[in-house]
């Protein structure tokens, strides 16, 4: 079984921060040593190696799926043996290392391409009437249930609810997750069956959205939305490794030769080596387990040449739009909230003691500058030092004085810049305008020396590699469009946003010594796209194509095929 993540000494981990230029073996350096022998040789178009801004034109693999010569296409007979090799033609593609979505849900993504997907629902009547005709096509006795609306620009200007869709459904079950996964909105039948009326009390880390009289609007958020799910019967074997196979066929078509995968079940650890071992999931998959999943990523189990088990994800709080992310201060447009705590302090501080003595990376999910801060506290009084690489999900609103703590402590800040672009257009009303210094800072936090892992949080956003790298340097919606609050100054340079994807993924998943550029030594993961990231215009980045997604050396997606 390859070991894909190295624990490095603390005295290396100074030494390899990802966005750092480091020197690239070079042909006459191969050339110096016993001739590689190749099984494939990339050429034909332009190959950017993500250390700084270098380019190459031809890159050789082994039979083991790593890279033997970087090179010109003209020097490459002379300095690798190649009489047994496949040459593989870019046709004038750019080819980059490959593109690491650092955070997001593969069955989810999967499941939304096989349910009622209601992304891009542009308003209640929209929603209404999409429901109306899933409900025609399902029995009368099936429960409706989808996933993705947002109100964001809705020109209703407020949520769903529970009245909304009685007038369609009447007393059909129904029960729609927001995009962001932390609410849904339930039919007054839903919420019936459920056991939720004017005298259910607010769960822990949860809010019962209400109306004037105390009565359930139908909009439940984070913990409040448990009951709901129990209405739900739960997904076969079989559901699970179709949804994964989905998920990972799709975001290998998308370019995408890695995935972190977020708040994995332990149960489903078996079942993805599984799929994998029948060649069923194509795309690198480094999982980042539910509570329950401590005991498989202490021990590794489970672990295949392309997946990694090592990992828990834990959650501090909710999500902005929803209004659950746990704020210092109230909520500017609901003084009346500061959001919600899905973790205490004290129940942190022993999950983080219990990680650091079984040698487990954390994923700490928080978005709001309370939970943020939350962390950096415990993490301190715990003197936990800066060697862990554990991660801050999200990291989306930080108080400023809190931004320089974030590395000093040796934490990763995982965040997707897609989320910028789109809570941007709510977040002055929820933060008020003082409180967007911290949010989203993606160059403040560069600047001030922290490591950035860049993803997607698909199934929340549509998880493509251009939506992330445009988001990342235009920070502007996906129409060219800003705003008042915005903050451009955060947007990054090409080559840090290429990083956020490549080498500082990997170096968050302790691959930065077999992943994250095309060098000497690494395995062969390339993402190949139809024009040049480095140099279109921004408003061009979201008309590129993916055209080749190769993993260890292996051609897993082609356009032309």
């Amino acid at each position: 079984m390859l070991r894909n993540a190295l624990i490095l000494s603390a005295a290396i981990l100074a030494a390899c921060a990802p966005q750092a230029e480091t020197p690239v073996p070079d042909a006459t350096d191969a050339a110096d040593m016993a001739q590689p022998v190749a099984t494939k040789v990339f050429s034909s178009g332009t190959i950017y190696t993500g250390v700084g801004s270098q380019t190459v034109d031809a890159v050789a693999v082994d039979a083991d799926g790593r890279i033997v010569w970087t090179g010109t296409a003209d020097s490459v007979d002379a300095q690798v043996d190649i009489e047994n090799a496949e040459f593989v033609s870019l046709n004038n593609g750019f080819m980059y290392p490959g593109f690491t979505d650092s955070h997001a849900h593969l069955l989810g993504i999967g499941q939304r391409e096989l349910s009622l997907d209601l992304t891009g629902t542009a308003s209640i009547e929209e929603l209404v009437t999409r429901i109306a005709a899933e409900a025609e096509s399902l029995g009368e006795e099936a429960i409706i249930v989808g996933r993705g609306w947002i109100e964001t620009g809705w020109p209703e200007g407020r949520m769903p609810s529970a009245a909304d869709l009685d007038a369609v459904v009447g007393d059909r079950i129904v029960i729609l997750q927001r995009s962001d996964g932390h609410a849904l909105v339930a039919s007054s039948a839903a919420l019936e069956a459920a056991g939720i009326d004017a005298a259910t009390p607010d769960p822990d880390g949860g809010k019962i959205e209400r109306d004037a009289d105390g009565n359930a609007t139908g909009i439940l958020i984070d913990n409040a939305m448990t009951p709901l799910w129990g209405l739900v019967a739960q997904p076969s074997d079989e559901d699970i490794r179709r949804a994964y196979v989905e998920g990972a066929g799709v975001y290998a078509a998308r370019g995408w030769t890695g995935l972190h995968n977020m708040s994995v079940p332990a149960d489903h650890a078996g079942i993805m080596a599984e799929l994998d071992g029948d060649g069923g999931l194509p795309i690198r998959i480094y999982n980042a387990f539910d509570e329950d999943g401590f005991a498989i990523a202490e021990a590794r189990s489970f672990e295949t040449d392309t997946i990694t088990n090592r990992a828990v994800k834990l959650y501090m709080d909710g999500a902005l739009g929803s209004r659950g992310a746990l704020l210092i201060e109230p909520y500017s447009d609901r003084p009346d909230t500061s959001g919600l705590a899905l973790l205490e302090p004290d129940g942190l501080s022993a999950l983080m003691q219990k990680a650091d003595e079984q040698g487990v990376q954390l994923a700490i999910h928080a978005i709001g500058d309370l939970a943020n801060r939350r962390i950096l506290d415990v993490y301190e009084e715990l003197g936990l030092g800066a060697d862990k690489r554990w991660r801050i999900e999200h990291t989306q609103i930080l108080h400023p004085d809190d931004i320089a703590r974030v590395p000093g402590l040796g934490l990763i800040a995982s965040m997707q810049p897609s989320h910028a672009i789109g809570d941007l257009k709510f977040a002055p009303a929820r933060l008020g305008m003082d409180r967007l210094d911290g949010a989203y800072a993606w160059q403040d936090l560069l600047d001030a020396g922290a490591v950035i892992a860049g993803g997607s949080d698909a199934p929340v956003e549509v998880g493509s590699p251009l939506i992330e790298f445009y988001a990342a340097v235009a920070r502007e919606d996906l129409d060219g469009n800003s705003g008042e609050g915005w903050h451009p100054e955060q947007a990054l340079s090409r080559e840090d946003a290429l990083a956020l994807f490549t080498s500082s993924a990997a170096y968050a998943a302790f691959m930065e010594d077999d992943l994250g550029t095309i060098e000497i030594g690494k395995l062969a993961d390339f993402t190949v796209f139809d024009a040049d990231l480095m140099s279109v215009p921004e408003d061009e980045i979201l008309e590129l194509n993916a055209v080749m997604t190769v993993v260890q050396g292996e051609i897993v997606w082609s356009a032309t095929d």
